[in-house]
């Protein structure tokens, strides 16, 4: 298998996902945006801006990570924001690393139940930011 010419490999080469979840509005896409030193998540004050998983992929000579932010997990109500709650939180499936956001100024106990909950007895590494 050949690969692109700047996909490095070779020894000591590391790749992995990494999931970026967190409530509503707890700074998800702009910690995305700040890691790849670039705005590719939209950021804004309103909650549920980010709907989709959105991919980042950051590139160093020794390492490939690919970033999903995800939308805001939530107690969700209505279809679509239920949808939107199960997108996020299937998204933790599909990585090697889990990012928790939690916003020390603003506790969301509800929220952070769901994540806890979903991660809890789980064998991915989590880091809490």
């Amino acid at each position: 298998m050949t690969h692109p010419p700047f996909m490095p490999t070779g020894p000591g080469f590391k790749s992995g996902y990494v999931a970026i979840v967190g409530a509503p509005n707890v700074g998800k896409s702009t910690l995305l945006n700040r890691v790849l030193g670039q705005k590719i998540s939209i950021t804004s004050n309103k909650p549920q801006t980010t709907r989709n998983r959105i991919l980042g992929v950051l590139h160093r000579p020794q390492a490939q990570l690919v970033f999903l932010d995800t939308p805001g997990v939530h107690k969700a109500s209505d279809p679509l924001n239920v949808r939107i709650v199960e997108t996020a939180l299937s998204s933790l499936e599909e990585v090697d690393v889990i990012v928790v956001l939690i916003d020390a100024a603003r506790s969301d106990a509800a929220s952070e139940g769901l994540m806890v909950k979903k991660i809890k007895g789980g064998k991915k590494p989590v880091v809490l930011r």
